[in-house]
């Protein structure tokens, strides 16, 4: 996981337990309707954080990584139409 997708997860859920915090903490003295529309905002922060945090990026390789074994890599490539130079 990237530097920055991790630190945007973690913002995000410090926002969700931050908003659930203030929303029964300190809102609700003055409405409780506004409170539960905080808990529902940060009801919906975790899944989009982890789908932020799990996201595949350009420079992150985990399928066309090469598994050690020649002929293996040799066979996938030639599935995939890659051309590998020989060593």
């Amino acid at each position: 996981m990237s530097a920055r997708r991790k630190h945007v997860y973690f913002a995000m859920m410090g926002l969700c337990i931050g908003l659930f915090v203030l929303a029964w903490g300190l809102v609700r003295l003055w409405s409780v309707p506004a409170a539960v529309g905080m808990c529902v905002v940060a009801m919906v922060i975790p899944p989009v954080a982890a789908i932020v945090a799990n996201r595949r990026g350009p420079e992150d390789r985990w399928w066309d990584d090469p598994s050690g074994d020649a002929q293996s890599d040799e066979w996938w490539d030639e599935l995939d139409g890659k051309k590998r130079p020989r060593p």
